[in-house]
């Protein structure tokens, strides 16, 4: 493996019966010093495939290197070199948040001090509380704080802001910007665009266990959406989007009671809904969440 990739997969499956086959046929590099990101609706195989590359699960076949090393053979020096934190972290509720730290600094050779890293997410006032009585925002940065401790090259992060409240996640993306700029290797799983979009060097997205797309934020919306969005709202915008919409831009997507109309030029289409006082719009620049919903579809799943 090249000296500057981090994580290297070639032909990555996971099938889990003859039914379900979880990743299929994966191929995926994330380079050292990134943040990548790995995105994709519910049942797309993010999480399986992050298990995998954290040693947490087999595959069935494929050819996996973490940090130029392999599981099988290496997975003791590798747990050394890596920091993970899971879509849910039950911690002991009764333990204290310095005590939670130290208990995961004990199972590393090397790593940082519990005051380095209580100070990295902002928890030093906290080093004396009951884990039980930390807010949500709280036991999340906790959950990164014991990734941290080993000073891990490289740190998975699955879903690490979901169910936080505003301020919670952008002190989350914070410690996250800290972390890059100390040229530290990020592997970030996300259901939010906006964050992906903010973060990520890279992204990958991923539906039915396949990548479908993978580049920068930036080069991504540049080549799988036009540039500019104005969404139509109101009882007609249905009847509208039918009637004129359609004409005036160059695709139109309906989303419940919200039309989207997508266009290289709006100006046509704004001045017509300037002239419509019972619809409401929003003009905005074409995003992250745009490219994902026409690459995977608008539709819930389960």
């Amino acid at each position: 493996m090249e000296s500057n990739i981090a994580i290297a997969c070639r032909g990555l499956v996971k099938r889990y019966s003859d039914e379900v086959l979880a990743v299929d046929g994966l191929d995926l590099s994330v380079l050292s010093g990134e943040c990548f990101g790995l995105l994709g609706p519910n049942g797309a195989g993010k999480t399986t495939t992050v298990e995998i590359l954290e040693g947490l699960l087999e595959p069935t076949a494929g050819e996996v290197r973490v940090l130029g090393l392999g599981w099988k053979k290496d997975g003791a020096a590798l747990r050394e070199r890596l920091g993970v934190t899971l879509q849910q972290t039950n911690l002991p509720e009764r333990l204290k948040v310095e005590e939670i730290v130290g208990m995961f600094r004990s199972f590393y050779r090397r790593g940082r001090s519990i005051d380095e890293v209580l100070a990295l997410v902002s928890l030093e006032e906290k080093r004396r509380s009951w884990y039980e009585r930390l807010s949500g925002g709280q036991k999340q940065r906790l959950a990164v704080a014991c990734a941290l401790v080993s000073d891990p090259e490289l740190l998975f992060l699955d879903e690490p802001t979901t169910g936080l409240d505003p301020q919670s996640r952008r002190q989350l993306w914070e410690i996250l910007a800290r972390l890059k700029a100390q040229g530290r290797t990020v592997l970030l799983t996300t259901h939010y665009m906006d964050e992906a979009e903010r973060l990520c060097h890279r992204l990958a997205i991923m539906d039915h266990g396949r990548m479908i797309a993978s580049g920068s934020p930036r080069d991504l919306i540049r080549a799988h959406i036009e540039p500019q969005v104005v969404e139509v709202f109101g009882d007609g915008a249905e009847a509208w989007a039918q009637a004129r919409g359609a004409a005036l831009s160059e695709r139109c997507e309906q989303t419940g009671e919200t039309v989207f109309c997508y266009a290289h030029s709006v100006e046509p289409l704004l001045r017509d809904l300037e002239q419509r006082s019972e619809l409401r719009y929003l003009h905005r620049p074409a995003n992250l969440e745009d490219v994902f919903l026409r690459l995977t579809g608008r539709d819930l799943r389960d």
